[in-house]
């Protein structure tokens, strides 16, 4: 059920059995306001879709909208995925970071780390992110973080985070055009690229790196590169999700390289879903392999192949691919005993 995109097939079966917390980051960029740009939410509030995502898979419920984000083409949130193996196998702590949103989860029964971050602007005009205090504010929180269970599964939840993470990797140098996933089955490549481009250009001149990153790319990139490298590796972490993740490491690749430092990667790794990893229009293994350090990825063969609920088949058919940390959840499920069946059943539930 588990394939190794990179690295050792063996380092996951040290996770068998074993209690994890799960944290999502959330962030609002306003790149996602640029008109069909993403399909990761609901068009007009998009900036609810971290917050939609945090208080289901926390609650079960959404509290800030009387419905589940869906995409307009009726794709439901991967929260469902992770919620689903959260019910089937509990993990022992959900977190929340807070890493700029426009509006905040509801609820006091929430775990919510705030760390006084605004908001992103739009790429296209220049991100305006102080981004050496937000990577500064992520190292600290990883060097002071304690992991109460056996390792942390880290997801993520940023509308329009795979164009920002396309913008990200150029900007620092990666050969990465063709490499990124989209929400999108037919990715807006033209609008994208635009945005990409603009985005570009405003760091034409620029030298230094935090001033690059500042400007072209969002705070969950900048802040977990530095949770990670605050963290070294004194518990493991699953970066669960695709490209964007895989963007959280050549960040942290590039600030390594700028500071003259060394990453431990040994109890880090990246778990994301079989349609990241088979998606023709990304390479996951491609961006993994420009790393200066060894990682670990794998993904779960998983997909809705038993389910006949037509919003679940658009999963299948490239519509949606990840998010909400779904890779790392339906790995930790599999290494904790659920088979593709209790899964999808749990899935069609919230369904109706």
């Amino acid at each position: 059920m588990l394939h190794t995109i990179t690295g050792n097939p063996d380092y996951f079966q040290t996770l068998k059995n074993k209690q994890a917390t799960f944290m999502l980051a959330m962030s609002n960029t306003a790149t996602a306001n640029i008109e069909g740009i993403t399909q990761a939410g609901i068009p007009g509030m998009l900036h609810l879709t971290p917050v939609l995502d945090a208080e289901f898979l926390a609650t079960g419920e959404v509290r800030s909208l009387p419905n589940i984000a869906e995409t307009p083409k009726g794709v439901p949130t991967p929260a469902l995925i992770t919620r689903a193996i959260h019910l089937l196998h509990p993990f022992a702590h959900v977190e929340l970071l807070d890493l700029g949103l426009e509006v905040q989860p509801q609820g006091d029964d929430l775990t919510i780390h705030h760390f006084d971050i605004a908001p992103s602007q739009s790429i296209a005009k220049g991100a305006n992110i102080d981004a050496k205090e937000v990577f500064e504010k992520g190292y600290a929180f990883g060097k002071n973080y304690a992991c109460k269970d056996d390792y942390l599964i880290l997801g993520e939840s940023v509308p329009s985070g795979t164009t920002t993470a396309t913008a990200t990797a150029l900007a620092l140098g990666y050969d990465a055009k063709e490499l990124f996933s989209s929400s999108f089955k037919n990715v807006p490549n033209n609008i994208r690229q635009e945005t990409i481009n603009k985005a570009l250009v405003n760091i034409e001149g620029k030298t230094d790196l935090f001033d690059i990153l500042g400007t072209v790319s969002d705070n969950m990139l900048i802040f977990n590169a530095g949770f990670i490298l605050g963290v070294n590796s004194r518990f493991p972490i699953v970066l669960a999700g695709g490209t964007q993740m895989s963007c959280v490491l050549l960040v942290a690749n590039s600030i390594v390289q700028y500071m003259g430092t060394k990453i431990d990667s040994s109890k880090l790794t990246l778990a994301t879903t079989k349609w990241v990893a088979q998606d023709d229009n990304s390479d996951i293994k491609a961006l993994l392999e420009m790393l200066d350090f060894p990682i670990d990825a794998y993904y779960s063969n998983f997909d809705f192949s038993l389910s006949n609920h037509p919003a679940l088949k658009l999963y299948d058919e490239g519509e949606a691919k990840e998010g909400v940390g779904a890779g790392g959840a339906l790995v930790y499920g599999i290494l904790n005993g659920l088979g593709k069946e209790d899964i999808t059943k749990e899935v069609e539930g919230f369904l109706g």
